[in-house]
């Protein structure tokens, strides 16, 4: 009988199998998987991609039906595409054309943000859909810290803002982000979100969550007899 594996780390510690669904085969099956995963239908993950990025290995796991990949020109696949040309030291811009276009996904509730060498647990994930969807105010998950620039002392000085390999946010969020928010130079692109989110929701009104890194892997995948390296290789 054919067989493919689900990503379940979170709920059973090791590499659950079910039929007909997993992080490396087809899209989930829910009459085998539990009608919890609909609530999956919520989501939408926004995937910043580059010329390097392994659009195939995301394609073979759980997030391939929820992925909007973000592009710099229109390809195939890209969901978001921001007409200019990335670089390292542009991300930001290409942060902002995200946040301008989820405001039209109106029927997403909530959001993940991640990077091209990060992965999330399916079952963290759902769990997280559980509790903050409806929620009453704007939430902010991650591993937050604080911006600092002597350099440049202007609106993202000091700003509370998410590590870009993951964060996840609800639509309250979205709706009050400041999508017109001035600083000065090229800034890290996080702490531009997280600019967004203080001058436009106002920093005591959301809720800072701290995210579980045991269910997030970021430049490598470590688990029992498995190791996956999800870092960038410099001859591709």
């Amino acid at each position: 009988m054919a067989t493919s594996l689900l990503f379940a780390a979170g709920r059973y510690g090791y590499w659950q199998a079910y039929t007909d669904a997993g992080i490396f085969g087809n899209s989930l099956s829910r009459s085998k998987i539990g009608a919890e995963y609909a609530l999956l239908d919520k989501l939408a993950v926004i995937f910043p991609v580059n010329n390097n990025t392994d659009m195939q290995f995301y394609q073979n796991t759980w997030l391939r039906n929820y992925l909007y990949p973000v592009c710099d020109w229109p390809g195939p696949g890209c969901k978001i595409v921001c007409h200019r040309l990335s670089t390292y030291r542009s991300l930001h811009k290409k942060t902002k054309c995200f946040a301008r276009a989820i405001k039209r996904f109106e029927d997403k509730e909530l959001f993940i943000k991640l990077d091209d060498d990060a992965l999330v647990d399916i079952d963290y994930v759902i769990g997280l859909i559980k509790k903050y969807q409806g929620y009453h105010k704007p939430v902010y998950i991650s591993d937050h810290q604080r911006a600092g620039s002597r350099k440049y002392p202007d609106a993202l000085n000091g700003v509370r803002y998410g590590n870009g390999k993951f964060y996840m946010f609800n639509r309250k969020l979205v709706q009050c982000l400041d999508l017109d928010i001035k600083y000065r130079g090229s800034r890290n692109e996080d702490s531009v979100f997280g600019g967004m989110v203080s001058n436009g929701c106002g920093e005591n009104n959301v809720e800072y969550v701290q995210e579980d890194d045991r269910w997030i892997w970021h430049k490598e995948y470590t688990n029992k007899n498995k190791h996956i390296d999800l870092s960038f290789i410099k001859n591709h």
